[in-house]
């Protein structure tokens, strides 16, 4: 995982967590990646200083790894249990809902990224929820 700094077009700084740099560019371009104060999509790289890792540190992230797979865990524990799962359904149900042709709910379901994609562009709000390997025992 590499950490990158951010910032958007409001010039408010952030970080987030990418697999490379390849990773980065698509998430940008498919608008996975938001501010978290203005939710603008523009978002680019920031300088940022280079981090020497010492065993200390490492052992500090590891601890804030877990922990953040802790908290993402329990988010998509409470996901699933306050709302209704729509299978592959899922980015017509979110369509028809963001229209207001059914029922405004929580769902969660499987969608492709061309679906996703397409749930963006009409100003769908969507999030993927996190499948942990353990989720399958």
């Amino acid at each position: 995982m590499i950490r990158f700094s951010l910032r958007c077009e409001q010039d408010h700084e952030f970080e987030g967590w990418f697999r490379n740099n390849d990773d980065f560019d698509t998430q940008v371009e498919k608008h996975f990646v938001s501010c978290p104060l203005c939710n603008s999509y523009k978002v680019e790289k920031a300088l940022m200083a280079p981090s020497v890792a010492t065993s200390r540190r490492q052992e500090k992230i590891a601890i804030a790894m877990s922990k953040m797979a802790s908290e993402l865990r329990e988010m998509a524990k409470k996901v699933r249990e306050n709302s209704d799962y729509v299978g592959s359904d899922f980015a017509e149900e979110a369509r028809k809902i963001h229209f207001g042709e059914a029922e405004q709910r929580g769902i969660y379901g499987e969608a492709t990224p061309d679906e996703v994609e397409s749930l963006v562009d009409d100003g769908v709000d969507v999030m993927p929820l996190p499948v942990f390997p353990d989720d399958h025992n």
